[in-house]
């Protein structure tokens, strides 16, 4: 053991197992071993989320670098740079001093540097007879030319991970664009289909997409937006089979099972004499259908459910019931919920309902409990829209005039 090429900081500064390990491993360099400094810098730079540096710190190790003489590291040259911290802050430029102390301890941190403090802490170099350097105090370099290919491949790693990454959301958008106009098809088609629970599917994964998602997050979620986009496919092929078996000679007719749960699309299309026909032979008590109110008049008073419909603006009933479906998922009403709703009140009154939770969802505390308690007193002939939304649109008055 080497005992003589270990040195401790000078001061307060802490010696670390670390620091006595790197120095131990810079005392055997491969003899005759180069590298050139800029290109260590540059995978350095590449490496630096992983080295945990940030660019002022790399801007330090820069400046650093720019005393040393020679373009190449030699394992035989002397690798300590002496500068003041004056001088490092000029070639950094201009940082302060507090922050200059500080990322020189984090490239010490990261191992890339190891400094070689003299006994009362100056940086300067002793130098011979001859005139060259017989020994040095300040920063060794010999960390950077030991990592030389640590370096390198830590740098080929990064820009492996940043092109899958970049790849990966490119399939993403790709396959939420598939799935998302696939649904939209399905819809304005009149496709039978579960479609309610698809959309809250698809915007439940939409949602859980981070800001700046990682590698491991983006194909996690590129992995069950896939499934859901095939589960689609899958549907749509179904029924176009079923179609084509309707239509051979030699079947006449086509027994249609539907499921216990309807999607708001399928209600949709029932007339009003169908939905009375229903619950007469239901033998349930008749109530009074909701009063129908124009769409501008909803959006003056409800403005802030316009950005979830198709392209962030609401032109139709259609696109208010898309942004109704999108803004339940939002606001956490369970699909059971906001179906019940569709049924008793239709399809375009309760996403008008939702768009009125939307403007209170700061003092509301449970919008679905809210949504399911305005269905009971709906099914009970005990509410009406036209209150609500008169109560929205004047207190959106009041905001704009106060």
């Amino acid at each position: 053991m080497q005992i003589g090429s270990v040195t401790t900081p000078f001061g307060r500064r802490p010696m670390t197992l670390g620091s006595v390990k790197l120095q131990l491993a810079t005392a055997e360099i491969k003899p005759g071993k180069t590298a050139d400094k800029w290109k260590v810098f540059r995978d350095a730079s590449e490496a630096r989320e992983l080295l945990g540096l940030q660019d002022r710190s790399l801007a330090v190790l820069d400046a650093l670098l720019s005393f040393y003489p020679d373009t190449e590291l030699r394992q035989d040259a002397q690798l300590i740079v002496f500068p003041s911290n004056v001088q490092l802050a000029l070639r950094a430029h201009g940082i302060a001093g507090a922050t200059l102390r500080r990322h020189l301890a984090l490239l010490v941190e990261a191992g890339l540097i190891v400094r070689k403090d003299s006994a009362n802490g100056k940086r300067f170099a002793r130098k011979d007879k001859a005139g060259a350097i017989d020994s040095a105090f300040g920063f060794d370099l010999s960390p950077l030319l030991m990592r030389a290919e640590e370096l390198a491949v830590m740098a080929q790693q990064v820009v492996s991970d940043r092109f899958a990454l970049r790849r990966a959301k490119e399939d993403l958008t790709i396959c939420r664009r598939d799935v998302r106009k696939l649904i939209s098809a399905a819809i304005e088609g009149g496709a039978s289909g579960n479609w309610e629970s698809i959309e809250a599917m698809y915007s439940g994964l939409v949602g859980r997409i981070p800001r700046s998602p990682t590698l491991s997050e983006v194909n996690s979620i590129l992995d069950e937006m896939e499934l859901l986009r095939q589960e689609v496919t899958n549907i749509l092929e179904m029924q176009q089979k079923d179609e084509n078996y309707s239509t051979n000679g030699d079947h006449n007719e086509r027994h249609i099972q539907n499921s216990n749960t309807e999607s708001i699309f399928e209600l949709e299309t029932r007339s009003e004499n169908e939905l009375g026909a229903k619950a007469v032979d239901d033998d349930r008590p008749q109530r009074k259908p909701l009063q129908k109110l124009s769409l501008e008049v909803v959006l003056r008073a409800c403005p802030e459910i316009a950005i979830y419909g198709p392209g962030g603006m609401i032109g139709s009933w259609r696109d208010m019931m898309h942004a109704g479906e999108v803004v339940r998922s939002m606001l956490g009403v369970s699909p059971s919920a906001y179906q019940e709703a569709c049924e008793v009140m239709e399809p375009e009154n309760a996403a008008v309902v939702v768009a009125c939770i939307l403007e209170q969802a700061g003092v509301i505390n449970s919008p679905g409990g809210y949504l399911r308690d305005l269905t009971r007193r709906a099914a009970r002939g005990e509410f009406s829209l036209g209150p609500m939304i008169n109560a929205r649109r004047q207190r959106r008055l009041k905001a704009e005039s106060g």
